[in-house]
């Protein structure tokens, strides 16, 4: 089944993060795939609040690759920024299956870097700027 949800504007943002957790269902590996400016780390952020995340401990992790955030119910949760990733094994030197398969939620910016090593079970999630500024974010379920 596909999915999608309109983000009309940034005060719209909570809603449509809300509304994409309650979809997503148990899927805990989520690849976003947008160009650069589209809003992947402002809607991470989003969803980080929704999951009751410190919101301050919240920032692109570009440069250190990997963010540890622990949600209001103290999970820990994974946020990832690839988009530095010049080389599969960059990733894996960092222990992501580690972190891939501990089950805990990871969130994954610029996937496209490490697309030979995403596991199947990846929800590929798309989100595209329109024409007015919103953002449609889509995805198919896993099967």
């Amino acid at each position: 089944m596909k999915h999608t949800i309109i983000i009309k504007d940034l005060e719209d943002i909570d809603r449509a993060a809300g509304q994409f957790l309650s979809e997503i269902g148990e899927n805990k590996l989520i690849a976003f795939y947008a160009p650069m400016g589209a809003g992947k780390t402002t809607f991470t952020t989003a969803l980080c609040r929704r999951l009751g995340v410190n919101e301050d401990a919240v920032s692109s992790p570009t440069f250190a690759i990997v963010n540890e955030y622990r949600t209001g119910n103290g999970e820990p949760m994974y946020h990832f920024d690839f988009y530095r990733i010049t080389k599969t094994e960059e990733a894996l030197d960092i222990g992501f299956y580690d972190y891939i398969d501990s089950g805990c939620l990871c969130i994954m910016e610029w996937p496209e870097n490490i697309g030979d090593i995403l596991p199947d079970e990846t929800l590929h999630v798309t989100i595209e700027v329109n024409p007015d500024e919103s953002r449609t974010i889509s995805w198919e379920d896993n099967l």
